[in-house]
């Protein structure tokens, strides 16, 4: 059976792998004959991995109608990087996350209240695996996908509240409360019509009103449980508040808005915007952090947007990334004043500054191996 190497960009589920697929590790990460899965994919995207060898590719050609460009060859030495296997087991953590929370989420819709212990067991290990993989952080909404966005982004928001907690050096009780509070801040989209929910374009005004109603609801389906804080319910109820008003339920401003509100807020809002949806393309994460600061300034603690900077927008010189025209290249400067928005030595050799060519931006950092 003829075998040749293709780009991950031209795989769908169903290729079938010609050789184990190795990374740095004693045991294979796919064994050899293993169908290709949307998981598979998905953690072939997410860690960088360019082309791999699968069979039968003259009738998947056929069948796929790919590009032939998706058939290269390559040397087989320079197929695969070094992958940890600690990684990938965070993103099989994080998967299995999701579909607790999904089977969680499908009890409050016939009316359970939230079982925060469970939600609480759930979230502590992805807190301890995330914050011990830092470099996973920007790439969260590499994980999610159209169809489960809710309950991706409940987990995501809740790794990314603690994440901002621990790096803003919040003891270790406040940062696992704050997670779960990430968690459970859309609990109350339980309550909404699925029509709402799942509507493939933008809502009306009377459904939007409707849809602002979840933070009341979340707040109110987990008011009784001792296993939260009261500022934690708080920071439910708040985390579409605004420090200049604007937000809602209740329009509330600057010192009636907790520090903890303001984390999973910041959170919740940079996994939506980095997010597909169904109305929009996601956006590359250093850009949004730009957007939050610049273009919604005085909606969000500063402090708290520093941490989320921090986190996610280290760029350094030598830093590998890829841009969001597509180009590849080398970070070479760092401006003191524009951290995001570095100069890069592309791979033809051609310098970007992107503080000129504003319509670009760092679309994600890659692996040194890659």
């Amino acid at each position: 059976m003829e075998a040749s190497y293709v780009k991950v960009s031209g795989l769908r589920p169903g290729f079938r792998i010609s050789e184990d697929i190795f990374a740095n590790t004693s045991n294979p990460i796919i064994r050899q004959n293993s169908e290709l899965t949307a998981e598979h994919l998905e953690i072939l995207d997410v860690f960088g991995v360019k082309k791999i060898k699968v069979h039968d590719l003259v009738v998947i050609k056929k069948e796929e109608s790919l590009d032939s460009d998706d058939f290269a060859s390559i040397d087989p030495d320079d197929i695969l990087s070094k992958i940890p296997m600690n990684q990938i087991d965070t993103v099989t953590l994080y998967r299995d996350a999701v579909q607790k929370y999904k089977k969680e989420f499908s009890s409050w819709q016939a009316g359970i209240k939230p079982d925060v212990a469970k939600v609480r067991a759930i979230i502590i290990p992805l807190v301890d695996a995330f914050i011990g993989q830092k470099k996973l952080l920007p790439i969260l909404n590499d994980l999610s996908n159209l169809k489960e966005y809710m309950y991706h982004h409940s987990i995501a928001v809740g790794i990314l509240s603690s994440a901002i907690s621990n790096q803003m050096e919040l003891p270790l009780g406040q940062t696992i409360q704050v997670g779960i509070s990430g968690a459970l801040a859309d609990c109350g989209m339980a309550k909404i019509d699925e029509s709402i929910i799942n509507k493939a374009a933008f809502l009306t005004s009377s459904e939007f009103n409707e849809v602002k109603k979840h933070t009341i609801y979340s707040y109110q389906m987990i008011q009784d449980t001792p296993l939260l804080r009261q500022e934690m319910k708080l920071a439910i109820i708040q985390h579409h508040e605004r420090l200049d008003g604007s937000g809602y339920p209740r329009g509330e401003k600057r010192e009636e808005i907790s520090i903890y509100s303001q984390i999973v807020a910041v959170a919740d809002v940079f996994h939506a915007m980095t997010s597909e949806r169904v109305y929009r393309e996601k956006v590359s994460p250093y850009k949004v952090i730009e957007m939050i600061t610049e273009e919604e300034f005085g909606k969000f603690d500063i402090k708290v947007v520093q941490a989320l900077h921090n986190l996610v927008g280290d760029l350094s010189i030598g830093t590998k990334v890829r841009l969001t025209n597509g180009d590849e290249g080398e970070v070479i400067f760092v401006h003191r004043d524009a951290r995001l928005r570095p100069m890069v030595k592309l791979s033809n050799g051609s310098i970007m500054d992107l503080t000129v060519n504003r319509s670009i931006a760092v679309e994600r950092v890659l692996s040194d191996t890659c």
